[in-house]
């Protein structure tokens, strides 16, 4: 026990997981100004409780490190999930459009309607057109964005309103899906989706404000308590920063600052390191550069060492080329910032390792943690490199089953040999790569314990146990997935030092959970709820039925 003096907050009768191997277990902490002070029995710290101070019965339950998400789209996805049409769980184009038209009649204000979340394993520029839209509303333009964000479609409106019509080039790093007389069908494909959006109204702040405020509400439920929001821009950070000051973030928000392929070296590098500067505070920072390296195999942007194996074949380039990536790349891990690149081909992995191994030839190592996320399709030989380069894995195991996206469409693009290396994550971990956890939300669910049954079973968690396994060699224990949300998930946010365990002096940033993670079937982990939430000892989120 340490000589902390007067406490402010105390927690007890708790199975508390320090997830720090020195002192792995206790029943009680004690918090003052938002820091852990002391843990030990129930008795000693009740001991050291100021008078007035909050004491908190957890009833025996299963006390954790806050989660922390570090590959999300809080701010965007909020603010979708805030004012738009949630299309998940769509599976038709009757059920589709009914929505759609439903949603008009309920928003007859709104000069555009929205939404989000059509699922590419069902939905692609074969079958969702303009036309299909228009058959639902045709008064007024209508732009929805499918689960992965990597396309959207609009009607004729929304065509007509920001002039795509036959005449407009594709745009770099992207394109218009157009049938056989060339004409746009609607579909919008990567970088195709932001010359959209610049001929498109603004969404004002107060809109992006609100969508923090249900963002992060919604991570405070699942035991969120920090993030790395994996694509910010000024706007992004301008709506954190008028947030942070009102003392209004409820999840510490580290951020990644996007780079583009048009950016030259030294805009780049100004840009971001006066970010840097001038968004510093325990609730929001930035600490990295991001770079998308190539798009994703459902719209056939993926960048791949081989042409695609299926009938239609093709590939696709990496976004950046490579000169001038390697060249960002020793920029910034000279600046001392973390990297961190969208990656779902294998050549996409390969181009950032090879990148990342430039860089710390120039530059020498340091514990920068450059991230890879998603990392869908890797080569065996690539895996190896990851844990001698000091790059972590950022991953997202929800998708790493059995289900269309995967069956349908990436094995047969990558052929019966690469087939056996998509979502490679156990072998990621016996190789010694740190995997840190995440859901890139809005792609998919948030919650973390959905996540952690997909990575230990490979099966959806709705479907149970008799589901077919998707290699199910590939998956991890739940002590792996456990650290890749509390002490690699720090790590990863350059948190380590006040998050990611619960230690004196650190944070109390601390989940209370329903039930015992590492007592109950991995068949039953997707079901567990958060009963309470502390950031920095105040609490953001409490189960109604909680009474500790």
């Amino acid at each position: 026990m340490s000589s902390a003096g007067a406490a402010d907050l105390v927690v007890v009768n708790g199975d508390i997981r320090t997830m720090d191997g020195l002192r792995p277990q206790a029943t009680a902490l004690a918090v003052r100004a938002g820091r852990i002070v002391a843990l030990g029995g129930d008795a000693e710290m009740r001991a050291l409780a100021a008078g007035g101070a909050r004491i908190i019965d957890a009833g025996g339950r299963l006390v954790l490190p806050g989660f922390q998400d570090t590959h999300i789209h809080l701010q965007d996805a909020g603010t979708r999930h805030a004012f738009d049409l949630d299309l998940a769980g769509v599976r038709g184009m009757s059920e589709l459009t009914a929505r759609l038209a439903e949603f008009s009649l309920a928003h007859p204000q709104r000069a555009w309607l929205k939404g989000h979340g059509w699922y590419s394993g069902i939905f692609s520029d074969r079958n969702l057109t303009r036309q299909m839209l228009d058959a639902a509303v045709d008064d007024r333009p209508v732009l929805l964005f499918s689960s992965d964000y990597h396309s959207a479609v609009l009607n004729s409106k929304g065509c007509e309103a920001i002039g795509l019509g036959r005449h407009v080039a594709d745009p770099p790093n992207g394109y218009f899906s157009r049938d056989e007389r060339g004409e746009p069908t609607g579909m919008l494909n990567e970088m195709a989706m932001e010359w959209a959006r610049e001929r498109m109204p603004p969404t004002p702040d107060a809109d992006f404000e609100e969508g923090v405020r249900w963002g992060q509400a919604h991570a405070n439920r699942q035991g969120i308590t920090g993030i790395l929001d994996a694509c910010v821009t000024e706007r992004h950070l301008r709506v954190y920063g008028n947030l942070d000051r009102r003392g209004e973030l409820t999840v510490r928000v580290a951020s990644t600052a996007l780079v583009e392929p048009a950016d030259s070296v030294a805009t780049a590098l100004t840009r971001i390191t006066g970010f840097r500067r001038d968004y510093c505070s325990d609730y929001l920072k930035v600490h990295s550069a991001k770079f998308f390296l190539d798009g994703v195999l459902e719209n056939r942007t993926a960048a791949m060492l081989e042409d695609y194996h299926d009938s239609a074949g093709g590939n696709a380039p990496v976004m950046f080329g490579d000169n001038h990536l390697r060249e960002l790349f020793t920029a910034f891990d000279a600046a001392r910032f973390q990297i961190h690149c969208h990656v779902i081909g294998d050549r996409a992995v390969r181009t950032a390792l090879d990148g990342i191994e430039a860089a710390r030839q120039v530059n020498g190592a340091w514990p920068s943690l450059h991230q890879l996320a998603h990392v869908q399709v890797v080569r065996p030989a690539d895996i190896r490199r990851f844990a001698g380069l000091g790059v972590m894995a950022n991953i997202q195991p929800l998708w790493a089953r059995s289900e269309a996206s995967v069956t349908d469409v990436a094995m047969p693009m990558c052929g019966p040999e690469m087939a056996r290396w998509i979502y490679p994550f156990g072998s990621l971990v016996d190789a010694g790569v740190s995997c840190a956890l995440s859901s890139d939300w809005g792609v998919s669910t948030l919650n973390p314990f959905k996540i952690m049954q997909t990575a230990i079973t490979r099966q959806p968690p709705e479907r149970g146990r008799d589901y077919p396994v998707f290699l199910p060699e590939q998956r991890m224990t739940l002590n792996q997935c456990i650290k890749g949300y509390t002490t690699l998930a720090a790590a990863a946010a350059w948190r380590s030092d006040d998050t990611g365990t619960l230690d004196p002096g650190k944070q109390a940033d601390l989940i209370v959970l329903d039930r015992n993670l590492f007592a109950i079937d991995v068949y039953d982990i997707a079901a567990t709820q958060v009963l309470l939430t502390l950031v920095g000892g105040r609490e953001v989120w409490r189960d109604p039925g909680f009474t500790g």
